[in-house]
């Protein structure tokens, strides 16, 4: 006889209370093995893909993509033992409690030993739900107008659904989302694959009214709101600026792009910038250090896990480079390659954004000059890059044309004094505006 089990959505081992459901990898009647991924879901840190810890036959799905889900709530039914190979049992008295955990739930691969709690999480003054009992249906949510900026459409869709709308052929401009927020779901480009989906100019011609939409605060998006809340309101920031001539650094990055050792390596001016903060670190500690409120203590931290911020279509994310202290300049422009096409990709782990102890953050790249960046929870500083640009510059007395580049320094006052600040920002400068002075650190 069939025999059931609820797959719930898991903790993974970040501490979380929900996540969005990505896209499905199986549908009812799909037979599954132990291990195999049947879903992809997106925390407030990172999409991670969730194994199956039975084999059997998929029975039902019970959220839709596009839905936040609270941990502990099953969104997955299989039957497994479809054969009827079981022996049977006679059905089980009710309990009278529910039980805290299933013992046959095992913590899936790569999610530590954390036992998985099955009951679903009950609301204040709620009685919890035992774990056989039906999830919810979805709530249908009608689908949000998508919205003109400068009077061109902006789609939203998931990295998933753009690469299956790129495979397809299928325009993302010319849909509207079906999922809550006007989100495009793989669904909706099938349709537009097959000729049934909704066009968007018609969205727009039709009612003034719904050239609108409301996005619910969620993911990534909620994360860093609330991180960037918690540090401006709990650090207090100060902010330094510096201007320097950074063509000696520009004219080494041509000449070690040319060199046997840089052979294939994507040299760019961050990662002159990384090596510098790693170096400049080492001369003012106070930098690299954290306020630790609970405790009353300030905690100095001999490594550097170095955070670049990226804009990434799923928001923005802080990767991070870990003991990047420890590399030369080849392997940190190596690292900062991968870590930044990994976070466009969308594949970002939760363990690659955790632990950060400085960070950097390139404003140049949309050719901003400077900015005064907020300083990441858990970190004490963070420096901002502007655009590198061609500027009059006077040099031995003489006004010339120079590659001129503006620094921003943001620094925890409580962790940092002034001159400690001024001295590192200095000491960065330096190395940039001439790397040979690196022999003298």
């Amino acid at each position: 006889m069939p025999e059931y089990k609820q797959f719930p959505l898991s903790d993974t081992a970040e501490g979380l209370t929900e996540a969005d459901i990505l896209n499905w990898h199986v549908k009812p009647g799909d037979t599954v093995t132990v291990n195999q991924i049947v879903v992809e879901i997106e925390t407030a840190k990172a999409a991670v893909e969730l194994p199956i810890p039975w084999a059997g036959v998929v029975t039902e799905l019970h959220v839709e993509p596009g839905q936040t889900v609270e941990v502990g709530t099953p969104i997955l039914t299989m039957d497994v033992d479809p054969n009827g190979t079981a022996a049977p049992a006679a059905a089980p008295e009710p309990p009278a409690t529910v039980p805290a955990e299933e013992p046959e739930m095992k913590p899936l691969v790569g999610y530590g030993s954390k036992t998985v709690v099955t009951t679903r999480r009950s609301r204040k003054g709620a009685t919890p739900t035992p774990t056989l009992t039906p999830a919810p249906a979805p709530v249908a949510v009608a689908p949000v107008a998508p919205v003109a900026t400068n009077g061109e459409y902006v789609p939203l869709a998931k990295p998933p659904v753009r690469k299956l709308a790129k495979d397809l052929g299928v325009d993302l401009r010319s849909l509207v989302g079906s999922a809550d927020g006007g989100v495009i779901t793989r669904e909706d480009v099938h349709q537009a694959a097959n000729g049934s989906a909704v066009d968007v100019s018609t969205v727009f011609a039709t009612d003034p009214g719904t050239r609108e939409r409301r996005v619910p605060i969620k993911g990534v998006r909620k994360a860093t709101a609330n991180a960037m809340v918690q540090s401006a309101f709990t650090a207090p920031h100060v902010t330094e600026f510096l201007t320097i001539d950074v063509t000696p650094m520009m004219e080494l990055r041509e000449r070690l792009k040319n060199s046997r050792a840089f052979k294939g390596v994507k040299l760019s001016p961050l990662a002159f910038a990384a090596k510098a903060v790693c170096l400049a670190v080492k001369r003012t500690p106070d930098i690299n250090a954290v306020w630790d409120e609970q405790a009353q203590e300030i905690v100095y931290k001999d490594y550097v896990h170095l955070g670049i911020a990226a804009a990434t279509p799923r928001g923005l994310m802080v990767p991070k480079v870990h003991d990047a202290d420890a590399m030369t300049l080849a392997e940190l422009a190596v690292a900062l390659g991968e870590l930044t096409e990994t976070a466009r990709a969308g594949k970002t782990t939760p363990a690659a954004m955790a632990n950060g102890t400085f960070t950097i953050t390139n404003v140049g790249v949309f050719g901003v000059d400077t900015g005064t960046p907020i300083i990441n929870p858990g970190e004490s500083a963070i420096l901002c890059l502007g655009t590198i640009k061609d500027a009059p510059w006077v040099v031995d007395g003489q006004l010339a044309v120079r590659k001129v580049l503006q620094l921003s320094l943001s620094f925890d006052h409580r962790v940092i004094d002034g001159q400690q600040g001024s001295e590192f920002l200095a000491d960065v400068g330096a190395l940039l505006a001439d790397p040979a002075i690196a022999i003298t650190f």
